[in-house]
């Protein structure tokens, strides 16, 4: 799952930045207003708005903005209303990218998400072209430093994953989708801090890119990572770290 994680790793070290320009905040308000909306303003009874919350305050919200964000989408206080999308696109190299957005506005948000696909070699395509590759799990990304291999497997299947995957410097934690927040609640029981955790599709094969197409996959994605409606974004390429890395720089 090489290029999976490594992505996910190298967004994880970029985060400070976009929080400063402000992505992540974005982001963080338009999921908190549509899981309020969804099932209630009360974390308690809500597993997802309870995950978005623990992320808002991982990148240091301030409380009034979560506050306001949940009251929008429980209706005790106006605000702009977004609708959750899929689209599926082929990247370069005949990669395969999903794209889960939150957005106003469904017709300007096609109409850029195009652009940059046509500007870095990509084009959209149509639904369940590319879905088939990929398989919706539980996804957490643990950096090898923080605990072994016995302990985290043994913690992962007892609490209902699936498995453990070697990932040089990372474990990769795969598991059911409605087994997800029972194992990431049991790996952050060991004193772990995920890197990365979601419930994501996970490619069943990968496509090695190198040169130009690399190149273009790499800017394409962080292009797709930074747009403001994009909530998540998957693919199924597999690149050298050093050439991600040299791609962002």
């Amino acid at each position: 799952m090489s290029g999976h994680s490594k992505w996910h790793t190298i967004k994880h070290k970029k985060g400070a930045a976009d929080a400063k320009r402000g992505k992540v905040f974005t982001r963080i308000i338009k999921e908190l207003t549509v899981a309020a909306r969804g099932g209630g303003g009360d974390p308690d009874t809500n597993p997802r708005l309870r995950t978005i919350i623990a992320d808002a305050k991982a990148v240091n919200m301030p409380s009034d903005n979560i506050k306001r964000a949940i009251r929008r989408g429980t209706g005790e206080e106006p605000g702009v209303s977004y609708e959750e999308a899929q689209y599926e696109a082929y990247g370069p190299g005949g990669t395969g990218v999903i794209m889960d957005v939150l957005t106003d506005n469904k017709n300007r948000t096609v109409g850029e998400l195009r652009h940059l696909l046509t500007k870095w070699g990509g084009n959209l395509a149509e639904t369940n072209a590319v879905a088939w590759m990929f398989n919706k799990k539980g996804y957490i990304v643990v950096a090898k430093s923080q605990t072994t291999e016995d302990a985290l497997m043994s913690t992962v299947l007892e609490a209902g994953g699936d498995d453990v995957q070697d990932d040089g410097d990372h474990w990769e934690v795969f598991s059911p989708v409605d087994a997800f927040q029972s194992v990431l609640e049991a790996v952050k029981a060991l004193g772990i801090t995920p890197e990365a955790a979601e419930v994501s599709m996970v490619p069943q094969n990968h496509i090695k890119l190198e040169g130009k197409a690399a190149q273009q996959m790499v800017k394409l994605m962080d292009a797709l990572d930074d747009h403001d409606d994009i909530r998540h974004v998957w693919s199924n390429f597999d690149i050298e770290e050093k050439e991600i890395e040299a791609s962002l720089a």
